[in-house]
């Protein structure tokens, strides 16, 4: 059984027990989180909402969060011989996917 999920302007498939990395929530750790935002859910044969299924509820308890590791964007002009090298850290909230419910 999988559900896939809308928070943050993303969607997300998950299934029970999935550790997924949801931007940043400022929530503590071991906090209980709802997505209501379910747009599918996969038991058997595919449901799909218009936008979202009425009463599915998604629910996960928060792990913690953290910053990812740092993702460099590297620019370089072949002819002007400049470069740029940047980069930055991502803010995460880990979450466990513990019931979805139709």
């Amino acid at each position: 059984m999988y559900a896939i999920i809308k928070n943050g302007g993303k969607q997300y498939k998950v299934e029970e027990g999935d550790i997924i990395s949801f931007d940043k929530m400022s929530l503590e750790a071991k906090d209980s989180v709802e997505f209501k935002e379910v747009l599918a859910i996969h038991a058997g044969e595919l449901k799909t909402g218009t936008p979202f299924i009425a009463g599915a509820v998604v629910t996960g308890e928060v792990i913690n969060e953290m910053r990812e590791k740092k993702v460099l964007i590297f620019k370089k002009r072949r002819r002007k011989d400049s470069k740029v090298k940047r980069g930055f850290r991502r803010s995460v909230t880990r979450v466990r996917i513990t019931k979805i419910a139709a």
